[in-house]
């Protein structure tokens, strides 16, 4: 699933995204260009520096955890 950044993926929203990753047992990938990180993973998400209106790539175990989704929509860092 793609999604668009909304605001830059630094410190404090981070941290908000790894948390909600975290609530869930499946993996969780974020593709940007070459890289591919681990969702649960802090240092890897800052290495992204993700920009409001990047797109990423979301990937997941299985199907497509919608409760995350929402959760990183609602909290304002992506958009659909």
């Amino acid at each position: 699933m793609n999604l668009t950044v909304k605001k830059p993926i630094f410190a404090e929203s981070a941290s908000i995204l790894v948390n909600s990753a975290s609530k869930y047992p499946g993996k969780i990938l974020i593709k940007k260009d070459h890289w591919v990180i681990d969702a649960k993973s802090l240092l890897g998400l800052l290495a992204l520096s993700l920009q409001p209106d990047q797109v990423v790539e979301f990937d997941f175990e299985g199907e497509v955890d919608e409760g995350f989704i929402n959760e990183i929509v609602e909290a304002g860092l992506f958009k659909k």
